[in-house]
């Protein structure tokens, strides 16, 4: 057999691009911003992850410049050995301190962190227990560690109970869980978790991809939303949404660290991050540091979005912390998923689509997510353009497509 034959029988692109609803890989001519050119094309930007709209601030363009003035474009190396700067240095202490943990070691990417924190942290004899929601980063996480993963119930601590006494005295347990999740929106039970973390000797890991700057009084995520940060034993987190740059990171005890640093192969075998993306990040966060407003923004127009969404007919997945800039539309089957966000696109509102296998058959959404920056004009203006595509397009596809995936 041709391993290649796989390939060659992925046909469902061709369908979907045949029907004229592919949405991926839509080209930006135009910077990051809450408004933007794709394609040649004005869109409304509520599909980003800049979420304190840091990706076109002057401080930090200026500051990425400055770096490859002073450093190059890159370190030719690990920063196991030639790539550490004194940047990096300066960008982990200074992060650290802000997150009130011992330290923080960065590494290229988000997905590489989880990839390089499970790994290094549980290894065969120990237990992964992980919010069946979770990012897929942590899952190959959990693959590659080579220990035993047991999922539980999304936002189920009864589950997640069950799941913990199942394991073995002797064993130790890592507790993986997003602290927002990006499709949901939804928040981890952080008190309940952190009770029976103690309950049954566990360690805690939050992946505060989506936590960082969004919520917290001063940006600090999840631990600080809930005034439990000394409870959290790691935290994951990365540049490339609040931070407006590109890479990840580790935060925690300075031992745990040393330890992570010393044996995470994706970190000691990976180039180091790039001058450029480490001071647009350091810079980055000495903004959101010096304007905490800019995170209460991003919730008032979080929570004043939802309030348009509803008063246009827009079927919303509503959600009790209202704070979170993740709002998702459901549209249920995938084709008609598909249909929505190329009519949005048309119309001038960018969305994404999230469909099978990425959510459960028959629960298709249209993730929409908010920077601080967005006006409530335009968001009124993005509003309409949603609720009149519900309005009008949408039973006409039904129509024509009753039973389509």
């Amino acid at each position: 057999m041709d391993i290649f034959e796989k390939c060659e029988n992925f046909t469902l692109l061709d369908d979907i691009k045949k029907m004229n609803v592919y949405p991926y890989f839509h080209y930006l001519d135009s910077g990051q911003d809450i408004v933007v050119s794709m394609e040649g094309h004005r869109v409304i930007m509520i599909g980003s992850n800049n979420y304190l709209g840091l990706t076109s601030h002057p401080l930090v363009k200026e500051a990425s410049i400055k770096a490859i003035e002073k450093y190059g474009s890159g370190c030719s190396g690990s920063r196991f050995l030639n790539g550490t700067l004194d940047l990096h240095l300066e960008f982990e202490a200074e992060l650290a301190e802000f997150l009130h943990k011992e330290a923080v070691m960065c590494f290229p990417s988000g997905f590489q962190s989880n990839l390089g924190i499970i790994s290094a942290i549980a290894g065969r004899n120990d237990y992964i227990i992980c919010d069946k929601e979770n990012h897929a980063s942590i899952y190959d996480g959990c693959r590659l560690s080579y220990a035993k993963m047991l999922r539980y119930e999304h936002g189920d601590m009864q589950d997640l109970e069950r799941q913990l006494a199942s394991v073995p005295a002797d064993k130790g347990i890592l507790i993986v869980t997003d602290g927002v999740f990006s499709m949901s929106g939804d928040i981890c039970k952080l008190p309940e978790i952190v009770a029976l973390k103690k309950k049954y000797g566990a360690r805690l890991m939050i992946d505060d991809a989506h936590g960082l700057g969004v919520i917290g009084e001063h940006g600090r995520g999840t631990g600080e939303y809930f005034n439990m940060e000394d409870e959290v034993d790691i935290i994951m987190g990365t540049f490339s949404k609040s931070l407006a740059s590109l890479g990840g990171f580790m935060a925690a005890k300075k031992s745990v660290i040393e330890y992570t640093k010393h044996t995470s192969r994706p970190f000691i075998f990976a180039a180091s991050n790039p001058p450029a993306c480490v001071a647009a990040a350091l810079q980055a966060l000495r903004i959101l540091k010096a304007e905490p407003q800019r995170v209460k923004n991003l919730q008032n127009i979080a929570d004043f979005m939802r309030g348009e969404l509803k008063r246009n007919g827009v079927p919303i997945k509503d959600t009790k912390d209202k704070v979170i800039p993740i709002i998702p539309i459901n549209t249920y089957k995938d084709f008609r998923t598909l249909y929505a966000c190329k009519v949005l696109f048309d119309k001038g509102v960018y969305v994404n689509s999230a469909i099978s296998p990425a959510v459960p058959v028959g629960e298709s959404i249209l993730r929409t997510s908010y920077t601080a920056t967005h006006t409530k004009e335009l968001m009124t203006e993005a509003a309409e353009i949603i609720g009149g595509v519900f309005k009008n397009e949408l039973p006409k596809f039904d129509k024509e497509h009753p039973d389509f995936r």
